[in-house]
């Protein structure tokens, strides 16, 4: 028995992923609008919803809960669209937008009185984009945002998380002046650092053509959110300009700053510099409680062989030891590399280690 029914609109990588985190639940009749009539029928096709719709109009008349998982202008714009229907039940909202206030003083607006909307955004996503990347677990362990409106209730708040229960990502409450000021530092900010890093070897590439094949370890780390969707990351900076405004101009504050540093050669200065941020970026991860989830990492070294990962994950997966994330961090052919694994716990972290010495694998933690 059918006990509500919640509309995805747009099926792309977010919500494609939440939609087959969702249909975990039983009871629930989940179905999908988007504008692209492929990412439908995919999704229709492998069972990512039950049904599908072509117009949005008709897809939230059928909905008891709605979440947009679109770029912030197509959320804003079906918001209103939205305002101009007549509802004959209930209507929980949320969204997936990484800049939340134009949506939440968008949806303020609604003059229904059927309608509760309450601000999303989870802090997880994928180089990869569109619905044939979706993932039931790309959010799990994720923060995951929410602002609650005027009108929003504890119970309407307990409602959307039963709903994102089966997503296992970490909820937060902030409010959007909060939400999209941390994230503009944190998130939104770093890509356009990390693309002008990417503009800066592309000029210097004219006068040294090897620099592409030399880029690697820590140009390929700083840049990697760089291959991100650059539509959804323009859509991002023209929302959120006016922050993007001010951190671009702290940025070359500090930039200046650093140029006077190196352009006098005080080395005691540059090294308190360089002291300075090792000291905050390393309390970044403190196994202190707080929004941003803290791993505890072991390095591993690796030779490059066919095999030497698989080889990793399966002593450790012989011993039920859950990684949540695996990184290679430099390796190069034919000789050591380096893998970083991560672990929810220390005593995770603390056995692995003792598994892995004992099977000959160089390790390290850093204290």
């Amino acid at each position: 028995m059918v006990k509500q029914t919640v509309l995805i609109a747009g099926l792309g990588l977010i919500g494609g992923s939440l939609a087959l985190s969702i249909k975990e639940i039983k009871g629930i009749r989940l179905i999908g609008y988007d504008a692209d009539r492929h990412a439908l029928e995919y999704s229709k096709m492998n069972g990512i919803v039950d049904d599908i719709y072509y117009q949005f109009d008709k897809a939230v008349l059928e909905a008891d809960i709605c979440i947009f998982a679109t770029p912030v202008s197509k959320t804003v714009d079906l918001i209103h669209q939205l305002n101009e229907l007549t509802l004959e039940k209930e209507l929980l909202l949320s969204d997936v937008g990484s800049v939340k206030s134009l949506i939440m003083n968008t949806a303020e607006k609604i003059t229904s009185d059927k309608v509760t909307f309450i601000g999303g955004h989870p802090m997880a996503g994928s180089h990869k984009r569109g619905i044939q990347s979706a993932k039931a677990h790309l959010f799990e362990n994720a923060i995951y945002v929410l602002t609650p409106t005027k009108k929003s209730t504890a119970e309407d708040m307990e409602k959307l998380k039963a709903l994102l229960t089966p997503t296992k990502a970490k909820f937060l409450i902030l409010d959007a002046k909060e939400h999209d000021e941390m994230t503009s530092v944190i998130s939104h900010f770093p890509h356009l650092v990390a693309s002008s890093l990417v503009h800066q070897a592309r000029e210097w590439q004219k006068i040294h053509p090897y620099i592409p094949k030399l880029a690697a370890g820590g140009f390929r780390d700083i840049t990697r959110i760089a291959s991100s969707n650059p539509s959804m990351w323009k859509d991002i900076f023209f929302q959120n300009r006016d922050k993007m405004s001010r951190l671009l101009a702290d940025w070359i504050e500090e930039m200046k700053k650093l140029k006077d540093l190196i352009d006098s050669g005080e080395k005691t200065q540059i090294q308190t510099y360089l002291e300075q941020a090792k000291d905050y970026r390393d309390g970044l991860d403190s196994k202190k409680k707080g929004a941003i989830l803290s791993y505890y990492d072991l390095y591993v070294d690796i030779f490059d062989q066919p095999g030497a990962l698989l080889k990793v994950v399966h002593l450790l997966a012989e011993h039920d030891i859950s990684i949540n994330n695996i990184e290679i961090l430099e390796i190069r052919e034919g000789i050591t590399g380096v893998l970083r694994l991560s672990f929810q716990n220390k005593n995770d972290q603390q056995i692995s280690q003792a598994i892995l010495s004992k099977n000959n694998y160089e390790t390290m933690i850093e204290e």
